[in-house]
């Protein structure tokens, strides 16, 4: 395949890219740490830089570009963006994980390397502990002088081999690992197990290391903010001292996972570990002025020297675009919401989906507060935290297999669909490695999902759209790709109990989107959550933007959190406030509590005024 020029080169998909970005994008010679904010399109520029160097041959075959998000949702998206604008031959050199997944395929895959007694079996267990389980070891070992969260940041931070001596902390954690090891059926690992294990795995073996590093030249880490220091010091182990590029993308004003452990100095660590240059996006393409002039006012209350962004999208809307909605009871705020929404949706301003209400936690509780005003006013609640099966919506919605499956049972239900065509053909090559240069090959794939299509449509009109036929219509969608298939594709599939979590949880998922569902695609849709108000807490919201964002319940009582001194709750807060494209409101009922007045004396300025319903 012939390749450009790098001085010929022009973005793909997009008009232009900022001033800034173009420098980032065009520093190879060096790593970089590029700070951006809200709405600046930093996977963009991640899946723009890729496209460069694919495109360009900097990074030339059979070397591959290495991406590391925290959400599996954004590392699907970034290489999907890859695969838009880049041939299929270069975008398969785009390898884009979780840091999670790409651990875990380190370990599954060079598992005999592992020194012993560290080596797991090939049948270990994934396991995420919670509190209690940590108190019930403690106690049952007699580790009185540790408490729970010193023992998970131990389990997480302490490089292996872990000696039995020491501190009693010490103690604890090499007694935590034998006992994961050898006191039940299976090994048990959480993913900070994994870790210490990938980060042990390539520091004993020089040769792996090395693979490591020839095969990646480039690196990418998203979101970099949140990066632990377990993450931190595997990075540096890997690419420490080699050739390697790494191109780091965060904010600093986002950064809310302190409290599970990510570095509070992520940035300069980066910058004089890798000697990286830092460059700061300016742009905002997410929101518009007015609403750019508000998140600017709580950024400054975060960082009172950042910049304020330039605001590139355009105002859709009308009237008030932030206002807190006060309510006198819960029963008026229950009720008022979905009105709203059913007046906003039948003037055509907006459509459900493009609606998130975001609650601090017990999305559960609040979905059974506010379901039945909305079904009232014929509207349906989408609460992505809960649960189906072992996993929840969210999560499933953003799993490789889920959107596979969707692609081709979207074929069998629709008479035309050129948008999943394309993309199980996509998932098809991907799948079975196809050589993009085998026209032949390509033909035979067509050939096999045009078949698989006529037969899948064969089968719909023959199959109701109930319940019951869930299993039918998704196995034989899931027999066309092959379960093996899709564990050779994807490390976190390989072991039976990872991919039935995610399988189970599609169909029981499936299933109870059937329950009154009119057609096949009507059932789909609503899987999708096409045409219902997402719920979410705000920790999920991160990584997605919506219309109009509504934030239930801003009261002293449900965000008693929310206080000055608590820089990462504001953080939260505002990297909520941030996922809206147009309209951020606040609803607030003074029988469940008082106002959170700082924060209002914060936005009053910025003209975010209190409306009595």
């Amino acid at each position: 395949m012939s390749l450009v020029r790098p001085e010929d080169w022009r973005p793909q998909g997009v008009a232009d890219l900022e001033p800034r970005a173009w420098e980032a994008l065009l520093q190879t010679e060096r790593s970089v740490l590029v700070t951006a904010g809200a709405g600046a399109g930093k996977t963009e520029f991640l899946a723009q830089k890729a496209t460069y160097l694919l495109q360009t041959g900097l990074c030339p075959a059979p070397k591959r570009i290495l991406a590391i998000s925290f959400k599996r949702d954004a590392a699907r998206n970034l290489a999907e963006r890859v695969a838009k604008r880049c041939p299929p031959e270069q975008a398969r050199r785009f390898n884009s994980y979780t840091f999670d997944a790409f651990a875990k395929s380190l370990v599954d895959r060079f598992r005999a390397a592992i020194p012993e007694p560290y080596r797991p079996p090939a049948g270990y267990r994934i396991v995420t502990p919670r509190r209690l389980d940590y108190e019930d070891f403690l106690n049952t070992h007699n580790f009185r002088g540790v408490n729970t969260q010193q023992l998970e940041r131990a389990i997480a931070r302490e490089r292996l081999p872990v000696a039995n001596a020491g501190s009693e902390l010490q103690r604890a954690v090499a007694k935590y690992w034998r006992v994961q090891y050898f006191e039940y059926d299976h090994v048990l690992l959480s993913f900070p197990m994994i870790n210490r294990l990938v980060e042990l795995l390539i520091r004993e073996n020089p040769s792996i290391l090395n693979a490591l590093r020839l095969t990646y030249p480039v690196v990418f880490l998203d979101e970099f903010q949140d990066t632990t220091s377990a993450q931190f010091q595997f990075l540096r182990t890997a690419f420490d001292g080699s050739n390697a590029i790494l191109t780091a993308v965060g904010d600093d004003k986002q950064r809310i996972m302190v409290w599970a452990g990510a570095l509070p100095d992520a940035f300069a660590q980066f910058e004089q570990q890798f000697d990286a240059q830092r460059i700061s996006l300016i742009c905002n393409w997410r929101s518009h002025k007015d609403l750019v002039r508000i998140q600017h006012v709580i950024a400054s209350r975060i960082d009172p020297t950042v910049e304020e962004p330039e605001a590139r999208a355009d105002r859709l809307v009308d009237g008030d675009i932030a206002a807190i909605w006060e309510f006198a009871s819960e029963e008026e705020e229950s009720d008022c919401l979905p009105q709203w929404i059913e007046r906003e949706v039948q003037a055509g301003n907006i459509e459900p989906h493009d609606i998130a209400i975001l609650v601090r936690m017990r999305a559960d509780e609040v979905e059974r507060q506010l379901s039945p005003a909305f079904q009232a006013h014929g509207l349906r609640l989408r609460n992505e935290a809960r649960n189906v099966g072992d996993i929840a919506i969210q999560d499933l919605l953003g799993e490789d297999l889920t959107q596979i499956l969707l692609h081709l049972l979207r074929l069998g239900a629709e008479e035309r669909s050129p948008e999943n065509w394309n993309a199980a053909l996509r998932d098809l090559q991907f799948l079975e490695a196809l050589d993009p240069a085998d026209e032949a090959g390509l033909q035979r794939l067509q050939e096999r999902l045009q078949r698989f299509v006529r037969k899948m449509r064969r089968t719909f009109r023959h199959l109701d759209s109930i319940p019951e036929s869930v299993t039918e219509a998704a196995h034989a969608a899931l027999d066309f790709i092959g379960s093996e298939v899709l564990r050779r594709a994807f490390p976190s599939y390989q072991r039976q109990p990872d991919f039935d979590r995610v399988w189970n949880g599609f169909l029981l998922f499936l299933g109870e989107c059937l329950v009154h569902a009119e057609t096949w695609t009507n059932a789909l849709d609503k899987f999708e959550g096409l045409g219902q108000a997402t719920l979410m807490t705000i920790h999920k919201s991160k990584g997605l933007e919506f219309h109009t964002m509504i934030f239930y319940g801003l009261d002293n009582q449900t965000w008693w959190s929310l206080t000055p001194g608590r820089m990462e709750e504001l953080n939260s807060f505002f990297v909520a406030f941030t996922r809206a494209k147009q309209r951020v409101f606040f609803t607030m009922c003074t029988e469940r509590g008082q106002p959170v007045s700082w924060i209002e004396n914060l936005l009053a300025p910025a003209g975010v005024r209190r409306v009595h319903f």
